[in-house]
């Protein structure tokens, strides 16, 4: 694997990171995942818009355009050989050595990594969803980020173990519905689509609010608010979103099989979604 560090490309195992980088020291950095397609880059103006928030926040000073960053994708990948790609790109705040800083940070690296993929199957490979003891943190500040501090989810992962076939769920510590490890929820009851909403601490994930999109293009109602397990259990049908899975159907919830696997929203809504991959909206 061939990665991008700061304007260059070279092999993963040349790379490398200053152990003064608050990234390193401090978690303090933030990454988008996202999937590329045919060379092209899929919902970018939403990874740039939310990388470019939590930049802001992070008082770390945004040295790359929008375009100059898409052109680090593009030779990361290109580098590697791909035109389908699961892509990280990662900006952190620098080396700016021990000691937290108060004026914010001047100096980011930016990292970018790409692998391939393979192809999605048609209808997608369903996953069982199992319940976590550990509850999802709330955020430190006032949204939650795609930041390099994972250990919540990290923890969740060891929890769960190696099941390439199950999704861990997180729960609030006060018992409401959160989001999966690496995904966000969404259910449907009697032809309505639900999903937990932001003020659960849930990451504002790309690949959700552009099922919220398609779901309104397509008539279909959503809400989004605080549920208990109960409503998830009684649903019709159940799936997951991220942007490298894009829409994964849930067969079953802690061990409860789930009324309609691939049902007809989570179908309409998959079918939607790979029509906007392509025609590249």
């Amino acid at each position: 694997m061939h990665v991008y560090v700061n304007g260059t490309i070279c092999p993963a195992h040349e790379a490398r990171v200053s152990v003064l980088d608050h990234g390193f020291l401090y978690g303090i950095g933030l990454f988008e995942t996202m999937r590329v397609y045919d060379r092209k880059l899929f919902l970018w103006d939403d990874h740039f818009a939310r990388l470019s928030s939590g930049l802001l926040a992070l008082q770390i000073q945004p040295i790359w355009s929008k375009a100059e960053l898409a052109d680090a994708i593009l030779q990361t990948i290109d580098a590697n050989g791909l035109r389908d790609a699961y892509v990280r790109l990662s900006v952190t705040a620098g080396p700016e050595g021990v000691g937290l800083v108060t004026g914010g940070y001047e100096r980011p690296s930016l990292f970018v990594f790409a692998k391939p993929v393979a192809p999605l199957a048609v209808p997608p490979q369903p996953k069982r969803l199992q319940t976590l003891a550990l509850a999802r943190q709330t955020a430190e500040g006032h949204q939650r980020f795609k930041s390099h501090n994972y250990l919540n989810n990290a923890l969740a992962r060891q929890e769960l173990g190696a099941r390439t076939d199950t999704e861990g769920l997180f729960l609030t510590h006060d018992g409401f519905l959160a989001e999966g490890i690496v995904s966000n929820l969404f259910w449907v009851k009697n032809g309505h689509l639900f999903t937990p909403s932001l003020d659960t601490g849930i990451l504002d994930g790309v690949t959700r609010r552009h099922v919220l999109r398609l779901a309104e293009q397509l008539a279909i109602p959503t809400t989004e608010g605080r549920y208990r397990l109960e409503e998830l259990l009684a649903a019709d049908e159940v799936f997951t979103t991220n942007s490298v899975q894009e829409i994964v159907p849930v067969a079953e919830v802690d061990g409860q099989l789930v009324a309609s696997t691939y049902g007809k929203y989570t179908r309409e809504l998959h079918l939607a979604y790979r029509q906007s991959v392509a025609t590249g909206m």
